[in-house]
């Protein structure tokens, strides 16, 4: 059983390590959903984890004999409203559809690739760094982790965070980013041929880690912080 005081991983590595297809896939992942350039790998793993955990669930109880069992039915009942909760099912679903969630679904449903949906960042990238320097909260509540699973009813309470200077809508980013939003919704043609929204998303990652390099740092504001 192990000692109480020590929790097991709940992150399983790759049984073999160095199988060329498995990483090829895992980078393509780690670079469209913008994830850490050092560690990104084990994110993946996470997310690989817990799907593993949803489908065994899942096929243990397709595997039961006696389906009329009450037991049966109330499992089957809180698994499908957990996922569906969690925005991987939608209303209605049953228990194949749970066989039917892949890695990308985990992904996209992390609070750096809801940011990035919603229109809060101009690509993956500044959504992690929008989420890691304090700018996004959900509701009220400052969300500093981008690998928050967000609910299916906390969707439309993100936002970005109370007194950051992002929320002013004449923001200097905030005015590229509707012009980007601009560039988007016109065709894939017009927007390759006006520079594509890749590069420009690329300055404003670098315009948010500016701007973060030169605010000013808790020592500094805290009277004798250099002691």
């Amino acid at each position: 059983m192990g000692d109480p005081k020590f929790a097991r991983p709940k992150t399983q590595t790759p049984t073999h390590p160095w199988k060329q297809a498995r990483i090829e896939e895992e980078h393509a992942l780690k670079e469209k959903y913008g994830l850490k350039k050092v560690g990104g790998m084990r994110e993946i793993w996470r997310e690989k984890s817990a799907l593993r955990r949803h489908r065994n669930q899942a096929m243990k109880l397709i595997g039961r004999v006696d389906t009329s069992e009450g037991h049966y039915s109330r499992e089957k009942a809180d698994l499908l409203a957990s996922l569906t909760r969690k925005g991987l099912l939608s209303d209605g679903s049953s228990l194949d559809n749970i066989l039917q969630i892949d890695v990308e679904l985990m992904l996209a449903r992390r609070l750096q690739s809801q940011v990035y949906y919603k229109g809060l960042a101009p690509s993956m990238r500044a959504a992690r760094n929008l989420i890691v320097h304090g700018h996004i909260s959900i509701g009220d509540q400052k969300m500093t982790v981008p690998g928050y699973h967000i609910l299916r009813e906390e969707e439309e309470m993100l936002r970005y965070t109370s007194g950051s200077k992002y929320e002013n809508p004449s923001h200097p980013f905030r005015e590229e980013l509707e012009k980007l939003r601009a560039t988007v919704d016109a065709s894939e043609e017009e927007a390759s041929e006006v520079g594509g929204p890749v590069q420009v998303a690329g300055d404003f990652v670098e315009d948010i880690k500016a701007a973060e390099a030169e605010a000013p740092t808790i020592e500094d504001t805290i009277p004798g912080g250099d002691n």
